[in-house]
């Protein structure tokens, strides 16, 4: 039987990191301590914000611990420098932009109970405008491509699938969403929490695939729902989201693969990559042209610092796609999570 998450021994921190956040605050944070009890915490970790979040806070929610930061570090250094002030055996990452149900926390606890090798879970993300469709930042799950393309059960791409309950079945994943995710405390510490040069975007995926290549396993829990807006702090057509994007990518491909196949996969993702940078200016979008060939210049820049912190244990993990996810997606049209059966176990 797994240990019931509410024991008494047992604690949960559930940190939402706010920059500037008032009004999601305002918004979401009613469903968040409606429904987190027992021995779970809600903490505020805020990014030196310069509305007036912390006055909010402290006026309507006065019991809520604050941890508050001198300026913006980013989502993941943001999250490392609160978790290091926090003692609990689960850190539950979560959005400033969620909206959680009811026994949202057991039922990940409980599956991740089961297992000791079960380090990080999420649970089914659904888009909070839509009910009914997965959310585009983690779905049921992510996983990736060999090329390091990210994908989730129930979105490929710009591709949105409603919520059938097609993925309701818990299982082994890629990558788990920065959105809402269950830590184990002491895998966070043992692996240094995210990668805090990352800044934003795509450091979860990098914190899994260093937890693979450490042994853990990476899991979904739909038995647990939260309801995400999205894009809250950067809109999807930001050209500095495709920046951090492009150059967060061959970042934690740099950091993550085997030695054996580090040289190829770098040299088609750049490739893939300017041939991405065109299709932006096509479309008439010059700033995300001009995006990816800065991501590329400074991740160069940063290749040698990323150099001594590449996984001493890389080695070929789960839940990958045997293939160019593109080639996939466009050529096949296989657009929905069911139609891939060629998935590394």
């Amino acid at each position: 039987m797994p240990v019931n998450p509410t024991q008494p021994n047992m604690k949960i921190a559930v940190v939402i990191l706010n920059w500037n956040g008032k009004h999601m605050l305002e918004r979401f944070l009613p469903s968040v301590t409606a429904h987190t009890t027992g021995n779970a915490e809600v903490i505020i970790a805020d990014n030196g914000s310069t509305d007036d979040s912390i006055a909010f806070l402290k006026e309507h929610y006065p019991t809520l611990r604050i941890i508050a930061m001198d300026k913006n570090y980013g989502f993941a250094e943001g999250y490392n420098r609160a978790l290091e002030q926090i003692e609990a055996d689960y850190y539950v990452l979560l959005n400033d932009d969620v909206e959680v149900t009811p026994n949202w926390i057991d039922p990940v606890i409980a599956q991740m109970e089961k297992n000791p090798t079960t380090a990080i879970c999420q649970p089914k993300l659904l888009m909070y405008d839509q009910r009914d469709t997965f959310e585009y930042a983690g779905g049921a799950g992510g996983f990736i491509d060999k090329y390091g393309y990210p994908f989730c059960r129930g979105r490929i791409f710009t591709t949105l699938e409603k919520d059938h309950h097609q993925y309701d079945d818990p299982c082994e994943i890629f990558w788990a969403s920065g959105a809402a995710m269950f830590v184990r405390a002491n895998v966070w510490k043992q692996l240094g929490g995210l990668d805090g040069e990352f800044f934003a975007h795509m450091e979860e995926i990098d914190f899994c695939w260093r937890a693979k290549n450490a042994g853990y396993r990476v899991e979904c829990c739909p038995q647990s729902v939260i309801y995400h807006v999205g894009g809250g702090t950067l809109p999807k057509s930001n050209p500095h989201k495709t920046y951090l994007n492009f150059r967060n990518n061959m970042a934690l491909l740099y950091k993550n693969l085997p030695s054996n196949r580090l040289a190829w996969v770098m040299m088609c993702r750049a490739v893939l990559d300017y041939v991405a940078a065109c299709k932006f200016l096509l479309e008439g979008n010059p700033k995300d042209y001009k995006a990816v060939f800065q991501a590329h210049r400074d991740f160069r820049k940063w290749r040698p610092s990323l150099k001594v912190r590449r996984s001493p244990n890389a080695h070929p993990v789960s839940c990958t796609l045997n293939g160019l996810l593109l080639i996939n997606y466009y050529l096949q049209k296989k657009q929905h999570f069911s139609q891939y059966n060629n998935l590394s176990k």
